[in-house]
């Protein structure tokens, strides 16, 4: 029979495998009993009619339910129907297949199958957290780590095979291993302990399908993206990434297939409108949560995989596009063959139909495994309960959850208790038996078949220039190309930080160039040329150090990019230096053509294009240097240590502090591998070579107008003058630092050498990028803590938890233990709330690059006492923003209509009188959970209430949200510590412990969870509800048990228009009856709730305007009547809410001492961050005091002496990198929840952030002051060395206050750290080190001078260790010359040591010839040139130092206020 004939198809080119009609299997290999799978939709009950066993019969018939029509042999004309047949976008998945049917494409089917696995990880069920202090507890430490770390089992024994063209549906609770088994069934084993048993992919082992790492893909729950690259760059980078050698006969161009695909996909998730929107985060505004999740899918199907593991991909989405999502993938599972193994929270009974098998996992235990129609019998056979109209997936999971599952009457004795029991059911059951016979599956003929198939397809796909092994697709140059296009596209999107950049360099250059403005061409000129040239080199490395930031920002998305084999890491290299080249061009010319003709340097063609080259490569190669310290490192604050330390390194050993000659033996190697050293020698050497520089000035003995012949005069203090001459010439001057010009373009070989050495670090530690590790899912306690914590490192057995009646009321509080109160007792304790709140013809109007853009179109409503009211809507319909305009949240954007609490406008006090969750969990991650809700109950309710009676509403809270286990853990960060769902419960406890007096508002408060815990959150806001608080909450996907607690609905469409407002009813009646009268009638066993989004944005709108339908009915009108009788009700009578006229609960020093205590707590833990600190500090002063071993007393010693204190400024910008980062997010944190819910003031924020760091920052001064002070050789009078302890003290709270003020104003931690080097270049240029106080410029001497902090600082401690010091003058220092006319040495120069010379030493004044003149007698001489006359000053600077660590301060104040912008209020 022709229509026998299979026909193979191609997602894209090349995808999926082959469906075969008739006698053919249904996955390739003929022959034997057929089978044949009924694959059209089936209504949420039917599996209660369903026949579980199949019949298998040599007539090629497979019974699925007795109910319906089956396929068979007979019915040989009409091909099997895909259960998502009705998916929009089957036709042109269909086309795909035929084009691939056509072009002769090879299958690409799979399959999984997996037995024996047990996984395990590191990590008992708690950790600890050490802090500052216990981390020196030395002997646990040893008794610790010779024990080993405990492993926890993540999964036990599991078993599985999921066939290409079959779908798993993977359900458990949070934490019970759903996650861990998708990672190893998509061959992703970092970061576990033990992998034990066999995963096969095909017929390959686990180890063979490496190579396919493209091909078996897991789309995770984290969202990772570029936030600034638009949604269409995002999507188009994937595409173009996965277009095969082979295409569509139809197909010439690689272009042609990238966009057709490319937009297939974004029809698929139904986002093309979003396609020139940012991509945005947490702190970049672009679309929507569940837009951006749509993005994330689509980025997964771009791979054109064989195996798709997606976890909890629906997360964010509303019910109507999760189940569309669900269609999508059964669809290609079905056409394409693909093998889709899916987990999922809060399923849906339409969701779940679409699904063949399920697996369900407790504690990592395979408590079920078989087809999808047997799993709610087989449970039920146990005696568990499935309520009507109750999700089965949720049924499923919460069967050993004892305060969930109901058991029948009868069973209360035998029914399994916990995992290990229900196992045991499973593993005795028939199902168990039947899918054990799969489980060989690896080993048959239609394996094998497939995976030469699947090697073959995947080798056509694959460019032929790619290795044999590669997991890539398109050919190097293509991903080369691809890459570069995205980095530019980032760099653009992040125009802020590339503008700022730029801008800072020219004010760099122009200030620099004004500093060393026009140089003389003699000995005087020498020094500032050198240091102009020293400062251009400076310049460009501290620019580099953002390098490092910048690479853990991306690091995630780069990571996942490779686990999807798009691109090799190499090519990513590659586009970050062609990305560097035009930037770098374009700062270092500016630089360069302002700072070389400033500061007047030889002016010929030639020696500019070397200095612009040298600096060039510097940037380049010093980009690269960070760059690769950033990719060799796993955390930024390992990175930041070394970055720190290499940085002081590269620049004191560049050779103008210490010449070459000058470096002691242990360290002079830094010297050869420093590329600044090389690149200095070929700057200075451009400048000075072929030059005769005459000595002038101070280095000229003796000078004056009575000293004219040159015959009598020496030159001294210019290196490389020989004794007895006037003059020097350049190759004189470099060969006194062991330099040559000769070295020039040896040089410049050298460092483009480095380059490529950094770059190829940087290619091999960024292919060793490792996705977030297994370790997870385990609970942090702080080491102090651990005796309050028992209850988490050892739980209660399940059994004493008393079940739940079959007949339970679900409002009814679970028993939690003996800490639980009775609910009567907490709802006595509940605070009640008499206030309407009410909103009239809000609009919200933003502004976008296309102009005004309506968010909120007059939308109205009202919350009353003891209502709980639902907003819901598609994603992106406006949910979050009504939220946030109501909730007073919003700073940017015009707000038109009104928003009134009891028919008054808003209170001062409002916003912390209405409590807010966000649908974002910020949290401190350093508090426990007790902490944070005492933290917020203390600064949020009233100034009146005792502080007693608040702790102890924090009890009632803690018992109320079921938290006593966890409430000594630390909140800690996504993997380590807190659940997502133990996350949203503190979330909610802290808003609650507030009291909100007028209302609490909910943004998706059921996100990311379970069932279990969905209907657990929604209970508590039920319970609320009842004692009289009104609630309003946005909600995804509500089961309809979910949607059964609500009150009223107010429903948004696309645009912020209202669909409906108004109550529910009973079982919905009132809504459906809405919909049912126009024309879109609700099915009874449809939970309405999906089917209300449907109407409103899904298939079934019918292109209607359901808002014009809804300004058009009865109810529009009746609910704007209501609205003005509620306002005008409630306007009449008293206020149900007192207003204490209080922006903040809380007087100012109380949030001050709460805030500062928190911080202080937080950094104690913070043992990375002050481990760091303390580490760049000891390694920067030992490096310093050893680098300047016991200098003596010699004329150059002075100027050792000079540039050790001056390098004790540059422990500044590694610390300062790593402050800023923290500061930032914890000011994220403030600006999120805690300064919108008016917690307490910016000026609390501030002072407690300062004051907390102050303890370390004195150990700090310490740690660089004790190793540093006495290697170097220092004056040890206590007098002495207290006066330069203490201005280094100072020192640490300056550059501090310095770092923290940038850090306040600054959006992110890449753009503070570009900031940084404007702001040290610019404090270092002017201190009188690099250009001596005589010689600055008029212009920045009499005011940037005096206003540096950094001058005062020099010149404190160099007149503490410098000033008494007596000069030995060495042989080679002396000036040396004769005198006229017989003339003792002392006649000759009387004129001059009484003038000029008043500070030389003469010590052979008697003789005739030979004079031999010291530059200085005493230290105090040295200290004259640089503007210190008198050791009074040494004091007078170290009060000014004082001063300027309270202005840094005064400073961090003053720019978070700038920053601090008022909210929006209704016009």
């Amino acid at each position: 029979m022709s229509n026998r004939n299979s026909w193979r198809n191609s997602w894209g080119s090349g995808v999926g495998g082959s469906l075969s009609f008739g006698g053919t299997s249904a996955w390739g290999a003929g022959g034997g009993d057929t089978i044949f799978r009924v694959l059209s939709p089936r209504s949420p009950r039917s599996d209660r009619r369903s026949q579980i066993l199949s019949t298998f019969s040599d007539n090629g018939v497979f019974y699925e339910d007795d109910s319906r029509s089956v396929y068979s042999d007979r019915d040989i004309d009409h091909p099997p129907i895909s259960k998502a047949e009705d998916w929009a976008l089957m036709p042109d998945l269909k086309n795909y297949a035929e084009r691939g049917e056509k072009d002769n494409f090879k299958g690409r089917k799979l399959g999984v199958t997996w037995k024996n696995l047990t996984v395990k990880g590191v990590g008992a069920d708690a950790a600890f957290n050490e802090n500052v202090t216990s981390q020196f507890n030395i002997p646990r430490n040893i008794s610790e780590a010779r024990h080993g770390p405990p492993l926890n089992t993540i999964l036990d024994d599991t078993h599985g095979c999921v066939k290409p063209g079959e779908m798993l549906l993977v359900l458990g609770r949070p934490g019970s291993g759903c996650t861990s088994l998708l990672k190893m069934l998509a061959n992703r084993r970092h970061g576990y302990a033990e992998v034990n048993g066999d995963v096969s992919f095909g017929s390959m082992t686990a180890k063979q399908a490496l190579q396919f790492r493209g091909q078996i893909v897991m789309n995770t729950e984290e969202e990772l993206f570029f936030p600034t690259l638009t949604v269409g760059q995002t999507v188009d980078f994937a595409t173009r990434m996965k277009v095969p050698y082979h295409k569509f006969s139809d197909q010439k161009k690689d272009k042609d297939f990238q966009q057709d695909y490319r937009d297939f996909l974004m029809r698929c998730m139904g986002i093309t409108h979003t396609e020139t929107t940012k991509v945005g985060n947490e702190f970049v505004r672009g679309v929507s949560g569940g837009e951006r999740k749509r993005v994330s899918i689509i980025e997964t199907l771009a791979t054109r995989a064989s195996v798709f593991c997606w976890d909890n991909s629906t997360r964010g989405l509303d019910a109507n596009t999760a189940l569309q999502y669900t269609k999508a993938i059964r669809a290609m599972t079905d056409v394409v063959g693909l093998t889709s193994i899916v987990s999922l929270y809060q399923a849906g009974n339409g969701i779940y139909e679409l699904f063949d098998k399920v697996l369900v996992l407790d504690e990592g235990k395979e408590i079920y495994y078989g087809p999808r129609e047997q799993a709610r019998p087989f449970m039920e056979e146990l005696g568990f309960i499935c309520g009507d109209g109750a999700n089965v997936a949720d049924f499923l999971t919460g069967v050993t959850v004892p305060t969930e599952r109901r058991v029948r009457e009868g069973y209360e004795v035998c029914f399994p208790r916990n995992a290990e029991e229900a196992r045991g059911e499973y593993q005795r059951s028939t199902i168990r038996a039947e899918m054990e016979k799969e489980y060989d599956y690896p080993q048959t003929e239609e394996a094998e078949s497939n995976t030469s198939d699947f090697k073959g397809a995947i080798g056509d796909d694959k460019d032929r220039t790619l290795p044999k092994k590669s997991p890539l697709t398109v050919s190097f140059p293509k991903q080369v190309k691809a890459c570069i296009i995205r980095q530019y596209q980032i760099v653009w999107g992040d125009k802020p930080t590339f503008i700022i950049k730029q801008l800072a360099t020219l004010v760099q250059s122009l200030v620099v160039g004004s500093l060393f403005y026009d140089a003389p061409d003699d000995s005087a000129g020498l020094f500032s040329k050198s240091g102009a040239l020293f400062f251009a080199l400076l310049y460009q490395s501290l620019m580099a150090l953002s390098e490092v930031t910048d690479s853990f920002a991306g690091r995630p998305v780069l990571a996942k990019h490779k686990s999807f084999a798009l691109f090799h890491p190499a090519a990513f290299c590659i586009a970050q230096i062609a990305a560097d080249l035009p930037v770098l061009f374009f700062q270092v010319s500016q630089f360069s053509l302002v700072l070389y003709f400033m500061v007047g340097l030889k002016l010929t063609a030639a020696a500019f294009w070397i200095f612009w080259i040298t600096l060039f490569a510097i940037a380049m190669c010093i980009t690269a240097v960070m760059r690769a310290i950033g990719a060799a490192f796993t955390t930024f604050d390992g990175a930041t240590k070394l970055s720190g330390f290499w940085f002081s390194a590269l620049v004191i050993y560049t050779g103008y502090f210490i010449p070459k000659p000058q470096m002691h033996p242990w360290f002079v190697w830094i010297y050869w591998i420093n590329p600044l050293s090389y690149g200095f020698e070929m700057l200075l050497s451009n400048e000075v070579h072929g030059q005769t520089i005459q000595c002038v000035n101070n280095n000229l003995i003796p000078n004056g107008p009575s000293y004219t012949d040159r015959a009598f005069q020496s030159c001294a203090g210019v290196q490389g003058a020989t004794q007895g001459a006037t003059f020097v010439t350049g190759d004189q001057y470099l060969a006194a630092f062991s330099y040559s010009h000769s070295n020039l373009w040896r040089n410049f070989g050298i460092i483009w050498a480095w380059w490529a050495l950094f770059v190829i670090i940087t290619i091999v530690a960024t292919s060793n990028w490792k996705e977030s590790a297994g370790k997870s899912g385990f609970l942090v306690v702080p080491r102090e803590k651990v005796k309050n914590n028992q209850a988490v490192l050892q739980p209660d057995e399940e059994s004493q938890i008393k079940e739940k009646p079959p007949t339970g009321d679900p409002l009814e509080m679970p028993s939690s233990g003996a800490s639980s109160m009775d609910a009567k007792t907490i709802e006595n304790q509940l605070i009640s709330n008499t206030s309407v709140f009410t909103w009239k013809n809000l609009t919200y109007t933003v502004k976008t690059p296309q102009g005004d853009r309506v968010l909120l179109d007059n939308v109205q409503g009202w919350v009353k006492p003891g209502m709980l009211g639902a907003l819901m809507g598609s994603s992106g319909a406006g949910k979050t923003t009504l939220l946030d305009v109501l909730a007073q949240r919003k700073t940017e954007g015009t707000i038109n209509g009104s928003v009134l609490v009891d028919g008054r406008p808003l209170s001062v006090s409002f916003q912390r009188s209405a409590g807010y969750c966000e649908q974002l969990d910020v949290h401190e991650p350093l508090a426990t959970v007790r902490e944070a809700l005492e933290f917020s109950a203390l600064l949020r309710q009233s100034r009146d209430t005792p502080r007693e009676e608040k702790l102890k509403y924090v009890d009632t809270i803690v018992n109320l949200l079921e938290m006593q286990d966890i409430e000594h853990t630390l909140v800690g960060k996504t993997g380590a510590g807190l659940s997502v769902e133990q996350r949203k419960r503190l979330t909610i406890g802290v808003e609650l412990v507030s009291k909100p007096s007028i209302l609490i508002f909910l943004d998706e408060p059921t996100s990311g969870l379970d069932g279990q815990a969905a209907f657990n959150t929604l209970r508590f806001l039920r319970k609320l509800a009842a004692v009289g608080q009104a609630v309003l909450v946005t909600i995804h996907q509500p089961s309809a048990l979910l949607f059964k607690e609500f009150d009223t609905l107010l429903l948004l469409a696309r645009g912020g228009k209202t669909v409906y407002f108004g109550d529910i009813g009973e079982d919905a009646r009132t809504l459906k009856d809405y919909f049912s009268r126009n024309g879109a009638p609700c099915p009874r066993e449809v939970n309405p709730a999906e089917h209300m989004i449907d109407v409103v944005s899904g298939e079934l709108s019918q292109g209607r305007d359901w808002n014009q339908i809804w300004l058009e009915s009865p109810e529009h009108k009746k609910v704007s009547a209501e609205v003005d009788r509620i306002i005008k009700e409630a306007a009449s009578k008293p206020p149900g809410t007192h207003d204490d006229g209080y922006e903040f609960a809380m007087p100012l020093w109380q949030q001050i001492k709460l805030v500062t205590q928190r911080m202080n707590v937080s950094l104690y833990r913070n043992i990375d961050y002050v481990n760091n600190k303390f580490a760049l500090h000891i390694g920067s002063a030992l490096f310093n005091g050893f680098t300047f071993w016991m200098i003596g007393n010699r004329v150059a010693d002075l100027q050792l002496r000079l540039f050790t204190i001056f390098n004790f400024i540059f422990v500044a910008p590694g610390v300062i990198n790593q402050l800023q980062p923290l500061f930032i997010d914890r000011r994220d944190i403030y600006e999120i929840r805690e300064k919108k819910s008016k917690m307490y003031s910016w000026k609390a924020f501030v002072t407690g952030l300062i004051v907390s760091e102050f303890p370390y920052l004195c150990i700090c001064a310490v740690l660089y002051f004790a190793p540093w002070y006495y290697t170097v050789g220092f004056p040890t009078d206590s007098n002495k060395s207290g006066a330069v302890f203490f201005v280094m003290l100072f020192y640490e709270f300056i550059y501090t206050g310095i770092g923290q003020f940038v850090a306040a104003y600054a959006p992110n931690a890449v753009f503070a750290s570009l900031v940084n080097p404007a702001i040290i270049t610019i404090l270092v240029s002017f201190c009188g080190v690099l250009v001596p106080y005589a010689q600055i410029q008029e212009f920045w001497r009499y005011w940037i001078y005096y206003l540096n902090p950094f001058n005062y600082l020099m010149g404190s401690i160099l007149t503490f260790t410098v000033y008494d010091v007596e000069v030995t003058c060495g042989d080679s220092e002396f000036a040396l010359f004769d005198t006229p006319n017989n003339q003792t040495c002392a006649e000759y120069l009387g004129s001059y040591l009484a003038g000029l010379g008043s500070r030389t030493n003469l010590v052979n004044p008697e003789a005739t010839s030979g004079c031999r003149v010291c530059q200085y007698r005493r230290g105090s001489d040295y200290l004259a040139t640089l503007n210190i006359s008198e050791y009074y000053h040494g004091w007078r600077d170290a009060g000014i130092v004082v001063i300027f660590a309270i202005s840094s301060y005064v400073m961090v104040f003053l720019f978070m206020k700038l920053r601090t912008k008022a909210t929006k209020k209704a016009q």
